[in-house]
């Protein structure tokens, strides 16, 4: 208010709009008429163009009358460019973002992240109410196409950390939409899957610092405490409003490099936000059926013990990695046997040289490589037959996971069941027939140096909250495998982002079959390695 940045300001505004574009190079279709750098006047909207222009959207409400007395071009200029560069092009373009695929994928968090982006620039910035009403309406039947095929269960199949960017983007546009609307929208919070869908961020916690991270998700994701909160207030989910509270001083005197326009809803929430009870909810077992996922710890509302997640589903989800079948332990809210994640996002990410990277392909995961054969990415490479069923004693989830295969891999069947005995181990049962019975291997990924320490047993050197160490063993039948173990070399552009998540630290043990057998059966116990034993 006192003029001090007034110029700084108007500066960043008209370099912005000199810009070719407001995307990023990766996000470039690959249509002819791109080849590599931006058609100005075929504009298409990514992530971060419609988060460019809700930001231009905000300057230009609070800073109009100021932006107006040092010229009216300013913000004529700011809608020029806004209606060239979105609002044009999202009424009459059509985006891949905006539907199903053509192989039948839903859409991904992009449609409701850019449709939040895109509504709030709309609401703000388009006095036309005509052309205000109609982009409202399509933004409706845009977000249509999300929630739609979203699974009923409210699981992400992308992951605690894009959640962020999914469920939660969905959220804010129906909080906009309430708030333009005197809360016409607020029915919406009344749907079960809608529920589910919040529920969702606390459902897929391990500990106080660890999510599942199966698929491109990240272990340790960046918490929206408020926005949680809030999200959990409008759903009336006590766990998850006192889970949003958890990490609200994680919050403290941050502003979100994305979506920062949660902080103004936040700031009418502050006071009881800042009063409100904090606790972590933990559910003792979660089962997501539609997205083929279930989580299961020793004790509820506690890191303590054990903890197991395992998968089913297929391999072309959202941000896919070829893992059907795959499984974690942690213990005391901390990694034991892990899910290695993603790396750092290059141009081959998000290419047909996708697999061509280690940690998408399934034998740098906890599943099997079977006659050399690995898992191929596609829809029809699925889990079949899953099981699930849980006790105050055990949880168990079973599956065959024989077409995650192709079919030269000979496998007729494979039923893997992974199994939390509380309070004792997690066993691994994987009984299986094939035609053929040529090389067999067994894969586990842990962030701890492991050893052979006898024959059929494998110690990895756990290190506990307290950065004691204490070991943990791996029993396995000793005459039917043979044990080894490596260390990745994390020495490609991609691995920074491994190591900046485990450090230089990715191990994996694996166990080839000595005499492979068309019938078979594989058993791995991991437990406690009780002292002098």
């Amino acid at each position: 208010n006192k003029g001090r940045f007034t110029d700084a300001i108007i500066d960043g505004v008209w370099s912005i709009c000199e810009e070719s574009w407001w995307g990023v190079p990766a996000h470039l279709p690959r249509g002819k008429e791109y080849s590599g750098l931006m058609d100005v006047t075929v504009p298409f909207v990514d992530l971060f163009a419609a988060e460019t222009g809700t930001f231009l959207a905000w300057v230009d409400y609070f800073m109009g009358e100021k932006l107006d007395a040092v010229s009216p071009q300013i913000r004529k200029r700011i809608y020029v460019e806004t209606n060239k560069r979105l609002f044009e092009p999202l009424m009459t373009k059509p985006h891949g973002w905006m539907t199903t695929n053509a192989n039948g994928r839903p859409p991904n968090n992009w449609n409701p992240w850019i449709c939040s982006n895109w509504l709030n620039t709309a609401l703000l910035l388009e006095k036309d109410e005509n052309k205000r009403s109609a982009m409202v309406e399509k933004v409706l039947k845009v977000l249509d196409e999300f929630v739609n095929p979203y699974p009923q269960d409210g699981g992400c199949d992308e992951g605690p950390g894009y959640w962020g960017a999914a469920a939660a983007s969905l959220y804010d546009n129906i909080s906009l939409l309430n708030l333009a609307s005197n809360n016409a929208f607020k029915y919406i919070y009344e749907d079960e899957k809608i529920k589910n869908m919040g529920r969702f961020i606390y459902r897929a916690q391990i500990g106080e610092d660890y999510f599942l991270n199966f698929a491109d998700a990240d272990p340790q994701p960046a918490m929206a405490a408020s926005m949680i909160y809030r999200f959990g207030k409008d759903i009336s989910d006590r766990d998850m409003m006192n889970f949003g509270a958890f990490y609200r001083k994680d919050e403290d005197n941050k502003t979100g490099r994305f979506h920062y326009f949660r902080n103004f809803f936040s700031l009418f929430l502050q006071d009881e936000f800042q009063k409100a009870e904090q606790r972590l909810p933990l559910p003792a077992d979660v089962w997501l059926p539609d997205i083929q996922v279930m989580l299961a710890r020793d004790k509820q509302g506690s890191v303590d013990g054990f903890f197991i997640a395992a998968k089913g589903g297929h391999n072309d989800e959202s941000h896919n990695h070829n893992d059907i079948g795959n499984y974690v332990v942690y213990y005391n809210g901390l990694p034991l046997l892990i899910d290695v994640g993603r790396g750092t996002y290059t141009r081959k990410t998000f290419s047909d040289k996708r697999y061509d990277i280690w940690y998408n392909c399934s034998d740098y995961h906890n599943v099997p490589t079977i006659n050399g054969f690995t898992q191929p990415p596609g829809s029809k490479f699925r889990a079949t037959n899953l099981n699930y069923s849980n006790t105050k004693t055990a949880s168990i989830i079973s599956m065959d996971i024989a077409s995650a295969y192709p079919a030269e891999a000979g496998v007729k069947s494979w039923n893997r069941s992974v199994q939390l005995n509380r309070n004792r181990n997690v066993t691994i049962n994987d009984k299986l027939v094939l035609d053929k019975a040529d090389k067999l291997k067994q894969h586990l990924m842990t962030n701890y140096p492991a050893e052979i320490s006898k024959e059929g047993e494998v110690i990895i050197h756990f290190k506990d909250r307290d950065s004691g160490v204490k070991d943990f063993k791996v029993v396995y039948d000793a005459k039917k495998m043979a044990a080894t173990i490596e260390k990745i070399p994390l020495t490609a552009m991609e691995d920074k982002g491994i190591i900046d998540k485990w450090g230089d630290n990715i191990y994996r043990i694996n166990f080839e079959v000595k005499s492979p057998k068309t019938k078979d059966e594989m058993k791995f116990v991991i437990s406690k390695k009780e002292a002098g034993k």
